[in-house]
C-alpha cells in the first residue's frame, strides 16, 4: 500500500487528489524570454519554476518548464541574458488533471524525473495550476 493510500485509509477519506494540493494559477513566460527574465520572475513571485508557453500567438500552449535547478545549471554554462527559456525548458511538459490521484502524480514525477507537473483542465487541456514534489511532501508530512 502506498503512503498516499495509507493516508486516505487512516483518515477514512478518499485518496488525496491533485486538486487538493495544487497551486492554482501559474507564472509563465514566452519561449523567447531570456533566462534573466525567468530568474526575475522566480524571484518576484517566489516560485521554483516558470511555465514556458509558445508565446503571444498561443499564450496557453505549454512548451515546457524551467525549474530553479535548470536555471542554476544554465547559469553555470554562460550568462542568463544569452539563453532563452524555450531552449532550456524540458519538452514536452508533463501534465496531469485535477481529479488524478497523488499516487499518479508521484508516478509521473518519478518516471519523467521532474519536480513539477502542469495541472490542466480536463475538457480544454488549458493549464490551470502546478503541483510540485513539495506539495506531495506536505501531504506525506501529515
Amino acid at each position: 500500500m502506498s503512503a498516499f493510500t495509507a493516508i486516505a485509509v487512516a483518515s477514512r477519506d478518499a485518496a488525496p487528489r491533485v486538486a487538493d494540493v495544487m497551486h492554482r494559477g501559474l507564472v509563465s513566460c514566452p519561449r523567447d524570454a531570456t533566462l534573466k527574465t525567468v530568474a526575475e520572475l522566480m524571484a518576484q513571485e517566489r516560485v521554483h519554476c516558470v511555465v514556458v508557453t509558445d508565446g503571444a500567438a498561443a499564450p496557453t500552449a505549454v512548451w515546457g518548464i524551467v525549474s530553479d535547478l535548470d536555471l542554476v545549471a544554465a547559469a553555470s554554462v554562460r550568462r542568463l541574458d544569452e539563453q532563452s527559456a524555450g531552449v532550456t525548458a524540458a519538452t514536452p511538459a508533463i501534465t496531469i488533471e485535477p481529479h488524478d490521484s497523488l499516487q499518479r502524480a508521484s508516478y509521473l514525477m518519478i518516471t519523467h524525473g521532474v519536480s513539477h507537473l502542469i495541472v490542466v483542465e480536463p475538457s480544454t487541456h488549458r493549464p490551470i495550476g502546478i503541483v510540485s514534489t513539495l506539495d506531495l511532501a506536505t501531504v506525506l508530512a501529515g
